[in-house]
């Protein structure tokens, strides 16, 4: 009556309420949840997870995978009780609830469309991750959809979504000297980097340029000025994968679902 839970990031404000939500849930059935920590280390997560199988966890709840993850395939493989969270992957028969990312962007993109902006930049997250490559090509379609010219060179792409990948990225575009008026980040650890990189340039928020943000982490709205972002159920996506994965624990031979759920700006 133990569940693995593999998170890339600790210190990453938008997990902690995830992992409340699988604990509540895990808590109600019985289970206990065995927290690892990767750091976004391809090796760390592997051994985690063979840690885990030696403790005879009965499944894994992730919110490590990448688009195309061997972990998960070895799950399916190997018919361990496998679900996603906040992360989707490029594999059929697996688990996961995710926020709807491409409606949340799309979200983000008119509102500031709506402000008048026409040169957004977007600064992307890892695009090996369901969350970055989504909402990366989210930002494009919905430029394209508002008549907007979805300029390559505003499109920046970080290594991590992290607070120091937004500041190289942002500083970056301002230093390519590219007109633009406002950023679209992909997370809210970027958009900070992006609160940075505007300071050391001078520059004011919301005064000379515009940043969103996603993910509503905590705290956000006693930055300076406070980030506008698009706001994820967080809990309720915790809560959900921990259900989902019971499920599957009772019922291994039950049909496979994911769950979307709506996020809002």
């Amino acid at each position: 009556r133990t569940i693995g839970v593999l998170i890339p990031d600790i210190t990453n404000p938008l997990f902690p309420p995830i992992i409340r939500g699988i604990e509540d849930a895990l808590a109600e059935a019985g289970y206990t949840a065995i927290l690892g920590n990767t750091d976004n280390v391809a090796r760390r997560e592997r051994d985690a997870v063979a840690t885990m199988r030696a403790r005879q966890v009965d499944g894994l709840i992730l919110a490590t995978a990448r688009r195309n993850d061997p972990i998960v395939r070895d799950c399916i493989a190997e018919r361990l009780p496998v679900v996603l969270v906040n992360r989707s992957a490029d594999l059929d028969g697996v688990a996961a609830v995710v926020t709807d990312d491409a409606l949340g962007t799309a979200l983000a993109v008119r509102h500031l469309a709506g402000l008048g902006h026409r040169r957004i930049a977007h600064i992307a997250g890892p695009q090996s991750i369901s969350t970055g490559e989504v909402r990366r090509r989210s930002f494009l379609d919905t430029m394209a959809e508002c008549g907007l010219d979805p300029d390559p060179a505003l499109v920046a792409e970080t290594k991590a979504f992290s607070e120091d990948e937004g500041l190289r990225a942002a500083s970056e575009l301002l230093e390519s000297g590219a007109a633009f008026t406002a950023i679209v980040a992909a997370n809210d650890l970027i958009a900070l980097g992006a609160y940075e990189a505007l300071g050391k340039s001078g520059l004011e928020c919301p005064a000379d340029m515009s940043v969103t943000g996603f993910n509503d982490m905590p705290f956000v709205d006693r930055l300076t000025p406070p980030l506008t972002t698009v706001r994820i159920p967080q809990y309720d996506l915790g809560r959900e994968a921990a259900r989902r994965l019971l499920d599957l624990i009772a019922n291994p031979d039950i049909a496979v679902r994911s769950e979307t759920l709506s996020p809002e700006l």
